[in-house]
């Protein structure tokens, strides 16, 4: 076998690892095993971490951690859930931990850590100390193990900062009591009394005082934030409970030679092997005694099943997820790439695998992935808060929440997106009661700056009660008419049921959503002259603040009524049906205007003034609603507009690389991804802990850009068409298996520019793909 420097390098790489773990096992028979994937789906650390900086993630889709071991020998974590939200709002850290050995390894001794994602486990050797940790895929319970080779004391500690009372001195974007740049400072003060003054005051945690075990919870007492969006929106009789009052969450830690120090500190008596254990929850709404009784039986149901049947089942999970799909791309003998690192299609393999375990990691709790760090965030010097940090506060944009799951469909990640769905869609008749109380007409619209609980940002709103406003509409212009949030939410929806065939879910959910949402803009807007809807006031996304007919919500009108009109007949009720053809009839034709070249090129509105942001909204054609495609005609419309767009980037929320590929731009699309791929937080250890860029880190909106893209070089579908490798690079091969509408999952193999083998199930299926290799 001839090899490059390149190959030799992985191969030496390969057996070097395989050597050292084989070397690793002691006599008390504790083994890392590295299994025949290297590299793709192992993260492996030859040193210690010196910060927090340097910190591996795990998760089980609700509860997650920050860990990793220090040069001291410490075991240490930080934990966090999905839904760990607090007085003012704010999603929460549930706390830290530190676990420590009396005799800790010299700082000489050599150290291998390896995160093995197919396992969810993370297994270290340092010295003669051998750690595992993991969170356990079936409960939420986190399980710390070490092994020592002679017998000694380890000892855990609660690590938490929350121990006082604690004023914020600034305000992030989205926090609930920010001050609102579009009004009259003199609407917030008339609150200033009722609400502490206007500040952001975090509660202490309470440590528990537990016999044989630590453990602590944040349990909020008050709700005034919520109370005065829901006054001065107008919400207050529209939710059916109090999102924040009485929410309570934190942590019980046991171990099975347990010695209670005091209330924040346990030992593990002496004994070479040591396992403590973590129940994580949350309960809303709950009393302590609720919440303790609940966190407690976590702990005894666990007692039911060995520890080895757990962590089997464990393992089984993880394993089950990547065999939903994948995609792996090496270089092949066209390959230009002659550098002696890792070469680029492995950087960018190995980025699509890990963030899409670092979203699954995140993904099946009671709400949306936070865009801004997910439940990974770190302190950050000179930021309030400790790891509780995260740039933007604890709201949600809808531009940003949704671009973690515009790739979950294709990996067959059904039960991620779950999640999303719900949070949105659990707020609709609050969305529906507040256009009927602000327009006095039907549907729904979704503004981009919501809480999970369907309020408005007062920073966005303003303070002013909407009672006294002749424009009960949010103060500030950043979003004020930027309403194409439900048309995308519908759409992804109606997607979930083209992969799915999921019609409880269509009945109940997608086509009652899409309905309000569409109803909106055609009892909102008026007809013009001509018959057609005349979309005005209105603006595109951030960018475009005075438009007609914008690109983004006319694109995605049209979009869903396809969707809807390729449903199977049954699935409308008739009403619904001459609903959508109505509607159909009433829209303008999408935004065009000349390039410099003098060519036609897709507008970001019909007309448009007032840039004041830096998004590409004429592109929305083209992603997400692919009105716009490269197999579609008008695609120079859409290549035209890219070529000339104001705005270019592949970092953050960006989305020149989704663009790209729509058009089959091959080249394009590569060098984007490639480049994003390799844009990681400099001071982050993680491969794909990225950021800040535009949000945080890891920026959540730059990792679901980056799977989006790479699925959508190998395939993109249009109801039943399924189009293989439409803009994949000749020098590169790859092996994948991805989901495609209607139930359909493709698998196949590219070789040197062949395929050499394609599975299509089911069988039927496979008259619909086409393959598109003669695009390059």
């Amino acid at each position: 076998m001839k090899m490059n420097c390149r190959t030799l390098n992985h191969f030496t790489t390969i057996l070097f690892l395989s050597i050292l773990v084989a070397l690793s096992t002691f006599v008390f028979n504790t083994t890392i095993i590295v299994a025949e994937e290297p590299l793709l789906y192992k993260v492996v650390w030859d040193t210690p971490s010196k910060n927090v900086y340097e910190t591996m993630p795990l998760g089980n889709g609700e509860v997650a951690s920050n860990t990793w071991i220090d040069e001291e020998g410490n075991l240490r974590f930080y934990i966090s859930r999905i839904d760990s939200i607090d007085e003012n709002g704010q999603l929460l850290k549930i706390g830290a931990i530190k676990i420590s050995l009396t005799n800790p390894p010299p700082k000489q001794a050599g150290f291998k850590q390896i995160l093995d994602i197919k396992r969810g486990v993370l297994e270290a050797v340092y010295g003669d100390i051998s750690y595992k940790f993991w969170i356990d895929a079936n409960r939420n319970v986190i399980v710390a193990e070490i092994t020592t080779k002679t017998p000694q004391i380890v000892t855990v500690y609660n690590d938490g900062w929350r121990n006082e009372r604690t004023k914020y001195a600034k305000y992030e974007s989205s926090d609930l009591y920010n001050i609102c740049p579009s009004e009259d400072k003199s609407f917030r003060e008339k609150y200033r009394e009722r609400f502490d003054n206007l500040e952001t005051i975090i509660e202490p945690d309470t440590v528990l005082n537990l016999p044989d075990a630590i453990g602590w919870y944040h349990r909020n007492i008050h709700s005034k934030p919520y109370q005065v969006t829901a006054e001065i929106q107008g919400t207050n009789d529209l939710h059916p409970q109090d999102p924040i009052l009485r929410r309570t969450f934190g942590a019980i830690v046991q171990t099975e030679r347990g010695k209670k120090i005091d209330g924040k500190t346990l030992q593990s008596t002496e004994g070479t092997t040591h396992r403590f254990e973590i129940a994580v929850h949350t309960k809303h709404p709950a009393t302590e005694t609720e919440w303790l009784t609940e966190t407690k039986k976590i702990l005894a149901d666990t007692q039911n099943f060995s520890l080895q049947n757990r962590f089997a089942e464990h393992e089984k999970w993880w394993n089950n997820f990547f065999n939903r799909s994948w995609i792996h791309i090496t270089q092949n003998k066209n390959s230009v790439d002659e550098s002696s690192e890792l070469s680029d299609a492995f950087i960018l393999s190995r980025a699509y695998v890990l963030q899409r375990y670092v979203s699954a990691c995140a993904g099946r709790g009671q709400l949306a992935i936070k865009f801004n760090g997910s439940i990974f965030t770190v302190p950050e010097k000179g930021r309030e808060g400790n790891a509780d940090y995260r740039r933007w506060g604890p709201g949600y944009w809808w531009q940003n929440t949704r671009l973690p799951y515009s790739s979950m469909a294709a990996s067959g990640d059904f039960d991620t997106m779950l999640p999303f769905f719900n949070q949105y869609f659990d707020v609709l008749p609050l969305c529906k009661n507040r256009v009927k109380k602000y327009f006095g007409h039907g549907g729904a619209y979704y503004p981009e700056c919501i809480y999970f609980w369907g309020d408005m940002f007062l920073q966005v709103y303003g303070w002013e009660p909407w009672k006294e406003r002749k424009d009960k509409l949010q103060k500030s212009g950043w979003h004020k008419y930027e309403w194409v949030s439900g048309l995308e939410l519908a759409f992804m929806m109606l997607e979930y049921y083209e992969y799915t065939e999921n019609t409880e879910f269509l009945y109940k959910k997608a086509i009652p959503f899409t309905i309000e949402i569409l109803t909106f803009f055609n009892e909102h807007y008026k007809t013009d002259a001509n018959g057609k809807l005349f979309m005005s006031p209105s603006q595109a996304v951030e960018t475009w603040w005075d438009c007609d007919n914008p690109m983004p919500e006319l694109s995605g009108i049209y979009a869903v009524i396809e969707q809807l009109e390729r449903l199977p007949d049954n699935l409308l009720t008739t009403d619904n049906k001459k609903f959508v053809s109505d509607l159909k009839q009433k829209l303008p034709e999408l935004p065009l205007t000349k390039s410099p070249d003098g060519k036609m090129m897709l507008a970001p509105a019909q007309r448009f003034a007032n840039k004041r942001n830096i998004e590409n909204p004429e592109l929305y054609a083209v992603f997400p609603f692919r009105l716009i495609s490269y197999e579609k005609p008008n695609v120079e419309w859409g290549i035209e507009a890219y070529k000339h767009r104001l705005d270019r980037g592949s970092l953050g929320w960006r989305q020149d690389d989704l663009f790209a590929a729509y058009l089959g731009l091959t080249n394009e699309a590569k060098n984007l991804l490639i480049n994003r791929a390799k844009s990681k937080h400099p001071q982050s250890k993680f491969p794909v802990f990225w950021g800040p860029n535009y949000d945080w880190m890891p920026d959540q909106d730059h990792g679901g850009i980056l799977t989006k893209g790479v699925q959508s070089l190998v395939i993109q579908c249009d109801g039943k068409r399924m189009d293989l490798f439409p803009a994949f690079p000749s020098d590169w091969d790859c092996d994948f298996k991805l989901n495609a509408p209607y139930k359909t999952i493709v698998e196949g193999q590219l070789k040197n520019g062949k395929i050499i083998s394609l599975k299509v199930t089911p069988k039927e299926r496979e008259k619909d793909i086409h393959i598109l290799l003669q695009n390059q």
